[in-house]
């Protein structure tokens, strides 16, 4: 693990591959952490590719420099921070592969920063336009239980006092029964011990659904996702046939927002965490949509 230090932060990451290589960013979801890709990092290091695996703002190792720093949660924060660490890093131009979060952070990016990216793949969530959250439909509703759990006082106190529990839910619930070992839980829980995680995690479903304070720093980036239709990015999406929290349905007929190219792959049996529960299906899709937008 490494750290370096942006502006608000000191972000730990892993990283491997070739120094030279074309960089990759993977930017992991919630409620997980960076350890999610190393079934897939093998396999970009064998194809030359240069990586790093951030632990998001309120995991594992990544603290805030100041105690003074609101603790945001919203898309446009994580990805802000995903593009800081990538200029510390010295990557004017790189792909991005998010996981839940690190997808919707991925969109972003792309909204955001079109000139930085090559490529971005978005594992188990589809595309916001706009970055706007338009409540559900009743279906969709029951299976975010968690995020009105959470806009309640009593939820969120809940949520404080025993992250690592709640947590748990959601890894039992969003895949087909089985899919890990609780051994790998454990492991990945210890991230969900960072003293910022349970705010970071309130803040982020919280604001989507009613209104909560922003950092007023990102107030520029919002205006320009909230301006921002399509994207035009190469973009690959990967979702779980078995996805018991974002379902499959819920990320069809895409492509018209997306105007340098848009696949979309549903991987049969896979629920909410491809790349834990199909890494060597993943990082084919990843490599070859790599090798697809390497000159993009």
């Amino acid at each position: 693990m490494t750290v370096v230090r942006t502006d608000l932060l000191d972000i730990a990451f892993e990283s491997g591959g070739p120094v030279d290589g074309s960089p990759v960013l993977l930017l992991h979801g919630w409620p997980d952490d960076a350890t999610a890709w190393r079934g897939i990092t093998p396999a970009l290091e064998a194809a030359g590719y240069r990586w790093a695996a951030p632990w998001l703002r309120g995991f594992g190792s990544t603290r805030f420099l100041s105690d003074g720093t609101p603790r945001d949660g919203s898309g446009v924060a994580l990805a802000q921070d995903a593009l800081d660490l990538a200029e510390a890093l010295g990557w004017s131009r790189f792909a991005v592969v998010g996981h839940d979060w690190g997808g919707r952070a991925a969109y972003l990016m792309a909204a955001l920063a079109p000139e930085r990216l090559t490529s971005i793949a978005s594992l188990a969530i589809g595309y916001a336009p706009r970055g706007r959250f338009a409540v559900p439909s009743f279906a969709q509703s029951r299976l975010w239980w968690y995020q009105w759990f959470m806009t309640t006082d009593g939820g969120a106190v809940a949520v404080r006092n025993d992250p690592i529990g709640f947590a748990r839910i959601q890894w039992e619930t969003w895949s087909p029964a089985g899919w890990f070992d609780a051994a790998v839980f454990d492991t990945t829980a210890e991230s969900f011990r960072n003293p910022d995680w349970a705010s970071i995690t309130l803040h982020g479903y919280r604001s989507r659904w009613q209104t909560e304070p922003l950092d007023a720093q990102y107030a520029p980036l919002r205006d320009r996702v909230d301006a921002t239709e399509t994207l035009a990015i190469p973009t690959l999406m990967i979702q779980g046939g078995a996805d018991a929290c974002d379902p499959a349905n819920g990320s069809e007929e895409q492509q018209r927002y997306f105007t340098s190219g848009y696949r979309r792959l549903v991987l049969p049996g896979v629920g909410h965490f491809p790349a834990r529960e199909a890494p060597i299906a993943v990082a084919e899709a990843v490599l070859a949509h790599l090798a697809a937008t390497s000159s993009w």
